[in-house]
């Protein structure tokens, strides 16, 4: 049940200043050695700051793609490891995190044991199911699966009420699909129908593995397919869910269960012990509608089995290894990884997924500086001048509407580094040598600290993403941006490079996360994050044609083989990127300019500051992708390739244009730039 909401993160797979450890690698950072001088920067900027990287770069065998995140992300794994690894040893002087942390690692690092047990740890689970004797009891089952794992048919929630953000309800949404998005399901490409076509041979051996028979096993997962071919044709499209009025539909509790009486919701929200409450959100009521007449129309059995397998979808990557092998090669034929990563790569995410501020708080004990708030906090503060300064001056908005960007621009929350409050997971029994208990354990721990939150005033204190995430995100519904203590590491921040390196790697990251509070989604949501139009209808038109121009431009690019960007999908994240560029440079050359020595504005390497405040931001980017990941993000993702993060952003800035002597006519320069920041 762990969904959550309205969250714009910097990458699907930012930020606080981290002191590194001293015993561990860093990742690289900003170096002249990257770029290709025998390029034109003006002719293919992202060629030029990274094509000796390109030329150098292997995406390792575990991996589907090599960028700063993934380079940085092998960093703190390999921190998290020493940690957890100290953890797992029972000695007489471990502290009940360490207790926690340590045996859930060291249950999940015990391969022989997973090995030798096969599917038993999960066998109560699918004889729960099994044991249904009619479509009534099943909604006891699915309430129960979606508190301890996965979520099959719809997800039930809690997240801040779109008009009242201060208190938290209810939410019911679409959802019960194993392949990444609807359009595998309904789309006639070649590409598509091959990925059903793994998906039937991945169920059919996973059931198999279960004690199915052969042709048992068969059927079952034909079955699957057409269940969640029912679930993805009454789903939302990806690209109408990112405007938040398409998922404003609050009810009464008598008019959810009205509009789809098979869901027997009243059944379901007893049986999750939802706390009492009179109203809630159904983000797609049409998904529900039309999901009603399939849960009648299907037989019982069906329905029990896709249950079954998505038990054991979720448990396959730590059961014996028959499934982790299936799941592997699965994840293959999505993203082209070569090999599976270390059984303890694969333990240090479980931990952190599951217990990640119990690991969170020794990771920021070994890692986090003392100054790390303050040197954030003041970088912060200098983006938030320049997004005002920029504000300010824009020639196409109101004064009205400004006075109204400048009180959210004010109201942003900013949280660094790790939370205030930590939380508690001392109900939380993790046990040696229970490695599907503890997740299940742990699992059913937060689906009830989330669904507890129903009814209740909003904690803003909280965090959506773990102290060693190599990430960053903005919330709307709550007007903040976080940056987890994970990433102020080369390359986004180096404390021996210049300024200009750095305001163009963590500055534009800074940026970016602040541009997000007014793109096409941000920019509905008001200074207390309640969905409300505070624009002036002219203005509101205004933005919407300068977003049209940026949507426009990046669905002319090229992603992989002859599939281009959606660009309406990506518009958030372009917007951010191309508004985050510039205001880092305002607040570059505003440092500049206050500098009394005169030396900010110097050469390094034969490079101006301008120039190296590109060539940093160009560095963050540097990417080499597997073609199945690219064609499978290219659907999911909300974020360009790297590529286009830097060269759509660079022909739009008449600030680049002059730092690189570029003329028009030449492809770093836009005929028709798209600005909306």
């Amino acid at each position: 049940m762990r969904v959550y909401s309205l969250a714009f993160c910097l990458l699907l797979s930012l930020c606080a200043f981290a002191q590194s450890d001293p015993n561990a690698k860093l990742a690289p950072g900003f170096s002249i050695d990257n770029i290709d001088k025998s390029v034109d920067p003006c002719l293919d900027f992202y060629q030029y700051a990274c094509g000796n990287w390109l030329k150098q770069a292997v995406i390792p065998a575990d991996q589907a793609q090599w960028v700063s995140f993934v380079e940085l992300n092998e960093r703190n794994q390999g921190t998290m490891r020493d940690i957890l690894e100290k953890a797992a040893v029972n000695s007489p002087g471990r502290t009940p995190i360490e207790q926690k942390i340590g045996d859930l690692y060291g249950s999940c690092m015990d391969e022989k044991a997973a090995d030798a047990k096969g599917v038993a740890p999960l066998q109560p689970e699918l004889d729960r199911v099994a044991a249904v004797k009619d479509k009534a009891a099943l909604v006891d089952v699915i309430a129960h699966v979606h508190l301890v794992g996965p979520n099959p048919l719809f997800n039930f929630y809690s997240a801040p009420d779109l008009h009242n953000a201060d208190q938290v309800i209810a939410y019911i949404d679409q959802g019960g699909l194993s392949l990444p998005d609807r359009d595998y399901y309904i789309k006639d490409d070649p590409k598509m129908a091959e990925m059903r076509k793994h998906l039937v041979e991945y169920a059919t051996q996973v059931f198999t593995l279960a004690g199915r028979s052969p042709q048992q096993a068969g059927d079952s997962a034909q079955a699957v397919l057409r269940l969640e071919t029912e679930l993805a044709k009454a789903s939302m499209d990806r690209t109408l869910r990112r405007d938040p009025k398409n998922r404003d539909h609050k009810m009464t509790r008598e008019q959810a269960l009205a509009l789809a009486p098979n869901f027997s919701l009243e059944r379901y929200f007893a049986a999750s012990g939802a706390p009492s409450f009179s109203e809630l959100n159904v983000a797609n009521p049409d998904f529900f509608k039309d999901v009603n007449s399939v849960l009648a129309s299907e037989p019982l059995d069906a329905w029990k089995t896709y249950v079954s397998w998505h038990l054991l979808r979720a448990a396959a990557p730590y059961l014996s290894k028959p499934f982790v092998d299936a799941q592997f090669k699965m994840q293959q034929y999505l993203t082209g990884q070569a090999e599976n990563q270390a059984r303890w790569k694969r333990c240090v995410g479980l931990t952190d997924n599951e217990l990640g501020e119990a690991l969170g708080q020794k990771y920021v004990d070994l890692t986090f500086g003392p100054d790390g708030k303050q040197r954030m906090l003041k970088m912060v503060d200098a983006l938030e001048t320049s997004l005002d300064q920029d504000i300010h001056g824009l020639s196409w908005m109101s004064e009205e509407t400004k006075k109204q960007a400048k009180l959210k621009l004010v109201a942003i929350r900013n949280k660094i580094g790790y939370p205030d409050v930590w939380r508690d997971y001392s109900s939380v029994k993790i046990e040696a040598g229970d490695l599907l208990g503890n997740i299940s354990r742990a699992n059913e721990f937060e689906s009830r600290r989330q669904i507890a939150k129903i009814g209740k005033p909003l904690d803003r204190k909280e965090w959506g993403m773990t102290p060693p995430t190599v990430n960053a995100y903005y919330n709307g519904s709550r007007n903040e941006i976080v940056f987890p203590a994970g990433i102020l590491q080369p390359p986004f921040f180096d404390k021996k490079m210049d300024d200009a390196v750095n305001f163009g790697g963590i500055g534009v990251v800074i940026g970016h996360e602040l541009t997000h509070g007014f793109d096409d989604q941000g920019r509905k949501f008001d200074p207390q994050g309640n969905l409300r139009d505070w624009w002036t209808d002219q203005d509101g038109k205004e933005f919407v044609k300068r977003a049209s121009c940026v949507a426009d431009e990046y669905s002319s690019f090229v992603a992989v083989d002859d599939l281009k960007l959606n660009g309406r999908l990506t518009l958030g994240e372009n917007t951010a990127d191309n508004g985050g560029a510039r205001i880092a440079l305002m607040a570059l050359l505003d440092s500049i300019a206050q500098d009394k020595t005169g030396k900010a504005g110097e050469k390094i390497d034969g490079y101006t500051p301008e120039q190296r405040f590109f060539l940093g931001f160009g560095r963050v980017w540097c990417q080499q992708q597997r073609p199945e990941l690219a064609r499978t993000l290219v659907t999911v993702d909300p974020h360009s390739p790297g590529r286009y993060r830097v060269n759509g952003v660079v022909q739009n800035m008449p600030e680049f244009q002059k730092a690189w002597g570029c003329k028009a006519g030449q492809p770093m320069v836009a005929e028709n730039a798209c600005r909306v920041w």
